[in-house]
């Protein structure tokens, strides 16, 4: 999807359409979590803190995500997909592989059904995708970035929309790009590989695979040596099982007291459990994250239990006493919660539980889904999130179209 978050928002404020908008937060540690091809006219990006992109850019209309609206409207892109093969790998809200090769017989050829796709998206939702064609996932993640709209300091040009790799052209569509397309080049990586003189894709062929190993050590030269080949063997994997589920959040400022940190366990708890359920599974082991503000130091906790569990009041009682065994007084910038061990909820009531005063949480919390999916997120919540009168839910972090790892994105790749 071509900056997704930032189309979303635009499809219901049309007024801003070709000026520079920037999805995120406007505080002294908010992050770009989207920019307008505008924007990135004056090198806005995504993950850039927002106070740089005040000075990059001081007429950008910052706007507040909405990742509920997003992960609804990811849902409705991925129904156009999946009318044109089963065979769909979501990797985020806006950007999934799909195998297409039984589909040709059908739909067309694989370049058709990318520009069949397009057309769906365009005249469905009034969103814009970007397609890469090729006999592999690596090589059609690239081509889907070439065929996206490139931002200059001039305008923004408008890309292809969609680029093909035909099999046997992989050599002559990789020689020109920059070392640092290929995955697994990060900085350190690309500094290596600039001192033995590799920049450009084509550079790494004329390397001795000795001095490459040497460099990177031999299972990264390999990598890259099959990577710069064009070679990449694995499938589309539409049933990927999440291997955690979790939120965490960055404080506005730092919290010092634990009955703070608790009020926001509270409501990151609810946000991971509604998510558990939301997934059909529960988590057995659950991990507590904070990072301080001096040095950045991180710390987790962890408890795994006997039984998965998708209720968020069971969630709190485990996580609360490894939170109370904590100092904050240093100043915590980061609260995180996290389910992971992940596996089947099997309730069974006993005469024990049937006869019990306590609260019948999985009553409640049926009742709370309920109210969620008739009125949305912002409906009801943990009394502790309310502020000035205003419920405060999670927004970060969810993904609708399933879970993947996470990614950290090139500078100039879409949101």
């Amino acid at each position: 999807m071509d900056a997704f978050f930032v189309s979303v928002e635009l499809r219901r404020r049309p007024d801003l359409v070709g000026q520079p908008v920037v999805v995120g937060g406007t505080g002294r540690r908010g992050v770009v979590a989207a920019a307008s091809y505008e924007a990135r006219r004056f090198g806005v990006h995504s993950a850039m803190p927002s106070v740089v992109a005040m000075r990059r850019c001081p007429d950008a209309v910052f706007l507040p995500g909405d990742h509920a609206l997003y992960s609804e409207v990811s849902a409705q892109v991925r129904d156009i997909f999946e009318r044109y093969t089963p065979l769909v790998e979501p990797l985020s809200l806006d950007e999934a592989f799909l195998d297409v090769t039984g589909s040709i017989g059908l739909f067309g050829s694989a370049p058709e059904i990318a520009g069949r796709i397009r057309a769906d998206v365009a005249a469905e939702l009034a969103l814009a995708c970007s397609v890469g064609v090729a006999p592999n996932k690596f090589l059609a993640k690239l081509a889907s970035v070439e065929a996206k709209p490139v931002a200059t300091p001039a305008g923004v040009e408008p890309g292809p929309g969609v680029v093909v790799v035909e099999a046997g052209e992989e050599q002559e569509f990789l020689r020109p790009l920059p070392v640092q397309r290929l995955w697994g080049v990060g900085p350190v990586t690309l500094d290596k590989l600039h001192r033995i003189g590799v920049r450009r894709v084509a550079d790494l062929g004329a390397v001795d695979e000795a001095v490459l190993a040497t460099a990177l050590g031999h299972s990264q030269a390999r990598h890259l040596l099959a990577l710069a080949r064009g070679i990449d063997d694995r499938p589309v994997e539409p049933e990927r099982e999440a291997k955690s589920i979790g939120h965490e959040e960055t404080f506005e400022s730092n919290k010092h007291d634990v009955s703070e940190l608790r009020r926001e366990l509270v409501r990151l708890s609810d946000a991971v459990a509604q998510r558990l359920r939301r997934a059909g599974v529960g988590a057995r082991t659950l991990t507590l994250k904070l990072r301080f503000d001096s040095g950045f130091q991180t710390i987790t906790r962890s408890v795994t239990c006997a039984e998965p569990t998708d209720l968020a009041p069971e969630i709190i009682a485990i996580l609360v006493p490894l939170l109370e065994t904590i100092d904050p007084s240093p100043g915590v910038r980061l609260l995180g919660v996290s389910g992971s061990n992940l596996g089947p909820v099997i309730r069974q009531l006993t005469l024990d539980d049937a006869a019990s005063p306590a609260p019948n949480w999985l009553a409640a919390t049926e009742a709370l889904d309920e109210i969620r999916r008739r009125f949305g997120a912002s409906a009801i919540g943990p009394a502790s999130a309310l502020e000035d009168g205003r419920l405060r839910i999670v927004r970060s972090g969810e993904q609708q179209w399933g879970p993947s790892a996470s990614r950290t994105r090139a500078e100039g790749e879409d949101e």
